[in-house]
C-alpha cells in the first residue's frame, strides 16, 4: 500500500493554519475534484476521497490535535477515507443545484424575507437640482393584501402546518456515496417550502399574500443633488415575505441641461459675451446668476478667456446646504462682424494711431462689370 500523503500537503496548507484557512481550501479542491464535474475520471474521484479525509480529520479540534501529535497512526488505517458527516452548507454554497441547494447555513424558505428594492428615475431641472424640491412619483409595487394580511388565506381561515416538513419549509435529506453519507437540506415538495399548506386561499390575491398596485409617491430632492445620483427611501419597495420588511425604492436622478449654466460639482460655469468696446474700455453688465441678475464690473482691457469669480453664487452642498460653490464666468469678446465702411475706416486709423500696421487681405475675383468698365477706361 502506498504511503498516506500528508493531510495539510493535501489541502496545500502548512501546519498551524487556522480553521478558517482550511474550510477555504476544501471548498476550492472539493469543487475541482468532485466527480459529479468528471464523471468516469478515476483520478478525480480518488483525489476527491482523499481531499474529504484530511478535511474530516483537520476540521476537527480533537482529530486535528491527534494527528499533530502522532500523525497518521494517531487512527485506525482501517478507516480509509471513509467518513461521515453534514456537509450540506458547505456543497450547498459551492455546487448549489447538485447537492440541492440547502444546508444549515442556507436561509430557511418560510422565514422573514425582505421585499425587494424597487427602482425608478427622475428628471429635474438645473435650478430644482440646485435647491431642491418635491416630485410626485407613479409606480406599481407588490403590497401585504389587505383582506388576508399577507397569510394567503381566506379571511376567517387558518393555513395548516405541512406534515411531510413539521412546518420548517426544508426536509432533510441522506446520500450515501463512495465517500460517505452526505447530507443535505432541501425546500419541502409538498408546501414548497412555504412550511404551510393552504387550503382555502385568499380570493383577492389568489393564496400569494400580496398583491400588485398602483401608488404615487412624493420623493424629497435634496438642494445640490447631482446628475447620477440615487436617493434611497427606506420602505417604499415591494413587500416583505412572512412579515420580512419592505424593500426600498431607489430613485436616480437625471438633471435637465441648462440654456446658459453649466455645472462642475458645485460650481457653476457661465460664458458672458462681451463686445470688443466693452473689452477695451470696459463696461458695468449684468450677469445672470441662480438668484437672478447681479452688476459686474469689466475692467478696461479685459481678454478674450478671462476667468472672473461669484463668491456663493454657485449650487449648495449636499450635505450642508447653507454652503454654497461659487460661480465662474469666462469672457468671449465677440468680434464685430459686417461692418460699414466707415466703421471699417474708424479701426484703420485706430490701427495706425496704435502703430499697428495692416496688411490688405487679397482682393475678390473681378466682377464681370467689373472686368468690362477697366476695358472700357482702357480703349
Amino acid at each position: 500500500m502506498a504511503e498516506k500523503r500528508d493531510y495539510y500537503e493535501i489541502l496545500g496548507l502548512e501546519k498551524g493554519a487556522s480553521d478558517a484557512d482550511i474550510k477555504k481550501a476544501y471548498r476550492k479542491l472539493a469543487k475541482e475534484c468532485h466527480p459529479d464535474l468528471h464523471p468516469g475520471d478515476d483520478d478525480c474521484e480518488a483525489r476527491f476521497k482523499e481531499i474529504g479525509e484530511a478535511y474530516e480529520v483537520l476540521s476537527d479540534e480533537s482529530k486535528r490535535a491527534k494527528y499533530d501529535q502522532f500523525g497518521h497512526a494517531a487512527f485506525d488505517p482501517t478507516m480509509g477515507g471513509g467518513f461521515t458527516g453534514d456537509f450540506g452548507d458547505i456543497f450547498g454554497d459551492i455546487f448549489g443545484g447538485i447537492f440541492g441547494g440547502g444546508g444549515r447555513g442556507g436561509a430557511r424558505p418560510n422565514g422573514p424575507q425582505r421585499g425587494e428594492n424597487l427602482h425608478a428615475s427622475l428628471a429635474v431641472s438645473f435650478e430644482e437640482a440646485a435647491f431642491g424640491c418635491e416630485k410626485e412619483l407613479s409606480l406599481a409595487r407588490v403590497e401585504e393584501c389587505e383582506d388576508c394580511k399577507g397569510s394567503g388565506s381566506a379571511p376567517g381561515t387558518t393555513a395548516e402546518v405541512c406534515q411531510n416538513c413539521s412546518g420548517s419549509g426544508m426536509i432533510r435529506q441522506q446520500q450515501r456515496s463512495p465517500f460517505g453519507v452526505i447530507s443535505t437540506s432541501a425546500p419541502c415538495p409538498d408546501c414548497k417550502g412555504s412550511g404551510k399548506i393552504i387550503h382555502q386561499p385568499c380570493e383577492s390575491c389568489k393564496g400569494a399574500g400580496s398583491v400588485r398596485r398602483s401608488r404615487k409617491v412624493t420623493v424629497n430632492i435634496p438642494a445640490g443633488i447631482d446628475n447620477g445620483q440615487t436617493i434611497s427611501l427606506r420602505g417604499l419597495g415591494n413587500a416583505g415575505r412572512n412579515g420580512g420588511p419592505q424593500g426600498d425604492l431607489l430613485v436616480t436622478i437625471s438633471i435637465r441641461p441648462h440654456p446658459h449654466f453649466k455645472r462642475e460639482g458645485a460650481s457653476v460655469l457661465y460664458e458672458l459675451p462681451i463686445s470688443f468696446v466693452q473689452a477695451a474700455l470696459g463696461d458695468q453688465v449684468e450677469v445672470p446668476t441662480l438668484d437672478g441678475k447681479v452688476k459686474y464690473t469689466i475692467h478696461e482691457g479685459t481678454q478674450t478667456g478671462s476667468v472672473f469669480r461669484l463668491k456663493d453664487k454657485g449650487i449648495p452642498h449636499l450635505r450642508n446646504s447653507k454652503q454654497r460653490g461659487d460661480q465662474f464666468i469666462t469672457v468671449k469678446v465677440r468680434t464685430p462682424e459686417n461692418l460699414g465702411e466707415a466703421q471699417k475706416q474708424l479701426l484703420r486709423e485706430f490701427a495706425l494711431a496704435t502703430g499697428e500696421t495692416l496688411s490688405p487681405p487679397e482682393s475678390k475675383a473681378e466682377t464681370k462689370a467689373e472686368k468690362r468698365k477697366k476695358k472700357k477706361d482702357k480703349s
